[in-house]
């Protein structure tokens, strides 16, 4: 057995961090869907459904990739990365709509949270580049 006494880099626990408090939020907007789809009076139930299914399963997804990458699991970033750039086309799509209060942290967010991710501490943690940081 072996243990790793070297800690997590603070880039990459920032990053687990953000990544585990995006799923609670998306969570809840699950939740929130769900009763909706549960109360509402007309609905096109399919696209409901389909609407809550992408809203849960993206929750577990970066609830996942969160746990994932605080064990250093390398092959974690890149989905986290992606699904962090997709927060770019949304929060455009928000600040087009007049919801730019949301829509512009939503952009620096997911830009933010791709460069934690892509930083030279958390580069080495994942096991890419040089491990001795030159």
């Amino acid at each position: 057995m072996t243990i790793d006494s070297d800690p997590v880099p603070g880039p990459l626990r920032a990053a687990v961090l953000l990544l585990r408090a995006e799923a609670v939020a998306l969570g809840l907007v699950a939740v929130w869907l769900i009763w909706s789809d549960l109360t509402a009076t007309t609905t096109d139930l399919t696209s409901a459904l389909l609407v809550t299914a992408f809203a849960v399963g993206g929750a577990a997804a970066l609830w996942a990739l969160g746990g994932a990458l605080s064990r250093r699991r390398a092959g974690a970033r890149a989905p986290a990365i992606v699904l962090q750039l997709m927060l770019m086309p949304i929060g455009f799509f928000m600040i087009q709509g007049g919801m730019g209060w949301l829509g512009v942290p939503l952009m620096a967010l997911g830009l933010g949270v791709a460069g934690l991710l892509v930083s030279g501490p958390t580069n080495r943690a994942l096991g890419f580049g040089d491990p001795a940081g030159r």
